[in-house]
């Protein structure tokens, strides 16, 4: 469903070991907004707080957790993490995306989907 880099799996793990809370699990969240209509949010959620809404999918060892809405939005993206000259961050490469923003973190879908 969701597939993570190695290089987008390490820094997740880095930014959650930084959080000293063994049961956090990585949630990804599809919203409205953004430049092109959708955007993505990334935070980390205590795994009681989970409801039957959501879904958690593992790749590369990290658990990822979706709600229906993101799940609708987000099958088959691709999660990289790169570092370079002006910085680091994360990519995201979604099949599907009509439109995507020139900040990589906003899109657009078929409304017809």
């Amino acid at each position: 469903m969701i597939k993570l880099s190695q290089a987008a799996a390490d820094e997740i793990q880095r930014l959650k070991s930084k959080q000293k809370q063994p049961n956090l699990l990585f949630r990804l969240a599809v919203k409205p907004g953004g430049c092109s209509g959708w955007f993505y949010d990334m935070s980390f959620n205590d795994e009681q707080a989970l409801t039957d809404r959501d879904r958690v999918f593992t790749s590369k060892d990290i658990q990822v957790v979706l709600d229906a809405e993101t799940l609708e939005h987000a099958k088959g993206l691709a999660i990289e993490y790169s570092e370079d000259l002006m910085g680091g961050g994360f990519r995201f490469y979604n099949p599907q995306a009509e439109t995507v923003c020139g900040c990589g973190n906003s899109f657009s879908v078929n409304s017809e989907q």
